[in-house]
Parts: C-alpha cells; sequence; structure tokens
C-alpha cells in the first residue's frame, strides 16, 4: 500500500481506507473506483480525488484519475529515482526467464536487485506472490519503495502490453528496455499484430539509457526507435551476435561477438535456442550497467531458470518437465527442443485457458500432436468456460488421433507418468509455477511439481 510517501494518505482500495485518508477514484479493466467513493467516506476518506461528481467531503475532480495517479506518484518518487536502475524488459515470451536470471546475476555480482513480475516479488528469496505479472500502478511504487528500503541498486520488472495498456507503468522512465520476441497472444484482447506490438512500443519511448532488442524478430522495427540508444541482438548481423551453439540434456555451450567483434563462450545449464536469447539479454544489460564481459560470463554458467521453466524432474530413466509455455511459439520451441535431446518417446499433458484467445487452441493442438509421440489434452484455467467447449476448439480441423482427453489435470498427470517407459520425456505445460487452477470465480490450489512429486513418490515407494 503506497501511502507513505508524502503528506497525503492516498488509497485507491475504499477497503483500506481509514479516517483522514485522501481516496483516489481509479476506472478499471473489470471495476470502477467511482462505484466505491461512499464506501471510503463512510470508512473515514477526507478528500476524494475523481473524474465526476460532488460528495459531502472534499472533492476534487480531474479529466484523468490515473494521470493524475501517475503524476503524483512520479514526483514523491523523485527523490528516490537516482537510487536505482529500473530495466523493463517486453515480449509474448521469455519475459519472466531473462528477468529472472538477470535478477539472480546481480545477486552474484554483488548487486542487491528486485525482481517484479509473473512468479511473483523476489529480492533473491521470494518475498510474495502478486496477482499480475505487471502490478497496477500504485502497487508497483510501494513495491518500488520497498525494494530500495531493503538496498536494492537494481530492480527488473516484467512489462506486459496489457499492463501498459492498462496504465500500470504510465510515467515511470526505464533506464533500460528489453525486446525479446512478439508471437500471438491476447489478440483477444488487442484485436490484431498491430495493435499489440504498437502496445509494447510504448515501453520503449520511456527509456533514458538504452533499447535491447531482439534483431531476428519480425517485429523488431517497432522497438528500434530513433530517439533511443538500440543494441541488437541474435543469430543475425547484430551488436552482439550468436555465432553458433550446441546443446545436450545437460546444458548448452555458444558463442558470441560484441561490438568489438571480440568473441565469448558461455557454458550454461539451460537448453533451448530459445534459451540463449533469454541469455544475450542478460549479457548486455550487465555490460551496460558497467560490468566486465569476463565477470558475467562466469555467473551465467550457474544460473538456473526459475521455477516452472523447464524445471526438470528425473524419475528412473526418464525426464518429467513442467513449464509455463502457453501459446504456439512456446509450445514449439519447448518440444522442438526437447526432441533433440530425447531418444525415447515424448509425452505431452496441456490444456488451453477459457475465457481467453480462441484462435490459438487448435494451433497448439496441431503443434502438440505432430511434434509429440502421444498427447493427454486436460484442463488449464477454466475461467468462465466449459471444458468440452474448449477442447472442441482445440479439436477443430484435427486429423491426428494420437492423443486422448482427461479433464481432471490430477489424472492426467498421473496417466502421463504411467506411460513413461525408457529413456522417455513427460512434458506438462501450461502453468509452471502457478498454484491454483482457475474455475469461474474459485482458485483451487494445485502445482504441477508437486503434483508429479506425490506421484511419483508413491510410484517409488
Amino acid at each position: 500500500m503506497y501511502n507513505d510517501l508524502g503528506d497525503m494518505m492516498l488509497q485507491v482500495d475504499s477497503r483500506k481506507v481509514k479516517k483522514g485518508d485522501t481516496f483516489i477514484a481509479l476506472r478499471g479493466v473489470d471495476t470502477d473506483g467511482h462505484d466505491y467513493i461512499l464506501k471510503a467516506i463512510s470508512n473515514g476518506a477526507s478528500k476524494v480525488i475523481c473524474e465526476e461528481g460532488s460528495y459531502d467531503v472534499e472533492t476534487i475532480v480531474v479529466s484523468d484519475t490515473r494521470k493524475y495517479l501517475a503524476n503524483y506518484l512520479k514526483d514523491e518518487f523523485a527523490n528516490l529515482r537516482d537510487k536505482v536502475k529500473i530495466i523493463g524488459i517486453t515480449g509474448t515470451n521469455g519475459k519472466t526467464t531473462t528477468a529472472f536470471l538477470l535478477h539472480e546475476a546481480f545477486y552474484l555480482l554483488g548487486v542487491k536487485a528486485a525482481y517484479i513480475g509473473t512468479i511473483g516479488f523476489y529480492m533473491h528469496d521470494k518475498i510474495r506472490s502478486l496477482n499480475n505479472t505487471t502490478p497496477d500502478l500504485f502497487d508497483l511504487y510501494n513495491l518500488f519503495k520497498e525494494a530500495i528500503s531493503n538496498g536494492a541498486k537494481a530492480i527488473v520488472l516484467e512489462v506486459s502490453s496489457q499492463g501498459i495498456s492498462y496504465g500500470r507503468v504510465l510515467g515511470i522512465d526505464f533506464d533500460m528496455a528489453i525486446f525479446t520476441n512478439l508471437t500471438p497472444d491476447h489478440l483477444d484482447y488487442h484485436k490484431t499484430m498491430e495493435n499489440y506490438a504498437l502496445a509494447k512500443q510504448e515501453l520503449f519511448r520511456h527509456v533514458k539509457n538504452c533499447a535491447i532488442i531482439n534483431i531476428d524478430d519480425s517485429y523488431k522495427d517497432y522497438y528500434l526507435l530513433d530517439n533511443n540508444k538500440n543494441i541488437t541482438y541474435g543469430f543475425s548481423n547484430s551488436d552482439y551476435q550468436i555465432k553458433n551453439y550446441k546443446m545436450n540434456h545437460q546444458g548448452s555451450i555458444f558463442t558470441y561477438s560484441n561490438p568489438l567483434k571480440q568473441e565469448y563462450v558461455i557454458k550454461t545449464p539451460l537448453i533451448g535456442k530459445y534459451n540463449l536469447y533469454n541469455l544475450m539479454g542478460v549479457v548486455i544489460s550487465l555490460k551496460e550497467y558497467g560490468f566486465k564481459e569476463e565477470q558475467i560470463i562466469k555467473v551465467l554458467e550457474t544460473l538456473k531458470a526459475p521455477s516452472g521453466r523447464m524445471d526438470i524432474i528425473p524419475y528412473h530413466d526418464n525426464s518429467i518437465i513442467i513449464d509455463y509455455a502457453h501459446t504456439p511459439d512456446a509450445l514449439e520451441k519447448i518440444l522442438k527442443t526437447v526432441k533433440e535431446v530425447t531418444k525415447g518417446n515424448i509425452i505431452t499433458v496441456f490444456g488451453c485457458t477459457g475465457s481467453r484467445d480462441r484462435g490459438k487452441r487448435p494451433i497448439m493442438m496441431r503443434l502438440a500432436t505432430e511434434l509429440s509421440d502421444y498427447v493427454i489434452v486436460t484442463s488449464d484455467d477454466l475461467h468462465n468456460e466449459a471444458f468440452e467447449d474448449i477442447v472442441d476448439d482445440m479439436l477443430k480441423d484435427n486429423k491426428q488421433v494420437n492423443y486422448e482427453v482427461i479433464q481432471d489435470r490430477f489424472k492426467a498427470i498421473e496417466k502421463g507418468i504411467s506411460y513413461l517407459k525408457d529413456n522417455d520425456v513427460l512434458l506438462i505445460l501450461g502453468k509452471g509455477h502457478e498454484e491454483f487452477i482457475i474455475v469461474k470465480d474459485q482458485k483451487i490450489p494445485f502445482n504441477d511439481r508437486e503434483v508429479v512429486l506425490d506421484i511419483i513418490k508413491v510410484h517409488v515407494n
């Protein structure tokens, strides 16, 4: 709760208002703070900031309460801003891994850092979970202040397209920004890929130091803005160019050249071509922060992916891999990566999210059945949609027969494990680190990793 950066005790949640507080009414996606003004006043608010209306307490009417809040918070944060570097990372896939690896690398290099994103709020160790990949502006500044008060010199922030569209980073200047990639996702909200690209572009209009861009992505030109110091990376000709790579089930080794054409070799326990992109974002960010490449390479050799990202659990002569992949691009990349290092069969357990982009469902099913030996379709977050309707979408125009449908995710995972023989891989996709399955307004406790460990413990015993 960001209420102590000035004399004004500001609140955006009427339930948290205490006597003497100021309540600011924000219009959100599903709710409108104006509907809660009377509740805030009854709880003790002595001042209201809103876009319309007149009330029995001091009332300030402004044209846009979110912009008002952004300006207020930015002014209040000004005395702390120079104490920290803020690095924003955006893209369809790779945000979480890049951000988390960068956050961990800072610690290994002796710099206290905070991570804010999909898997929570971290300062090396996890502090707490968050409701959104990019928290709302009010909460975000509160996290900034908490991080700085605990000694953070760098804050690594995942910036989602919807977070930008909803004004969650409004008014924030970033020292660095990284663009990972852009593939179809959230089109139920953005409608077109151009709208999606333009939403993310807004981040790069507020960069103080440098913009770090994946040159291999077809949408790169949206982010190579003339006013920025642009640094590119990728397999194509770029400032930081990946020359070659080798991979096995234990990790990867690759070479890259920097703008001075000096070449460096990195060994990493991470596998997958997509993780090389993630690591290059980390390399460039640390270099721009002021570290030498020799220091950076040493710490990269020890970095591990965050929870729920290519999370490998050995089981007899097989591997069970849990991953957050929930877009066609992410699903295809992890399946192709696993295929490169797997001697046996690949069994995939996954579902598609309800009340979200329906267009990607048949694409993901096609990819799963083509790149896996066998697929078990199961439930993901249903939200307000029937499981049967989701499966109907997934099976649209399907011509494959190497699948079965098991709605109960526990039973689906259990069945997948039972199919493992020798040198096989079971991929469990879509949920990753998440602790719940969402059905309508219920959050049902469920964690893929914990379920797997419970099942194999019974089997081993």
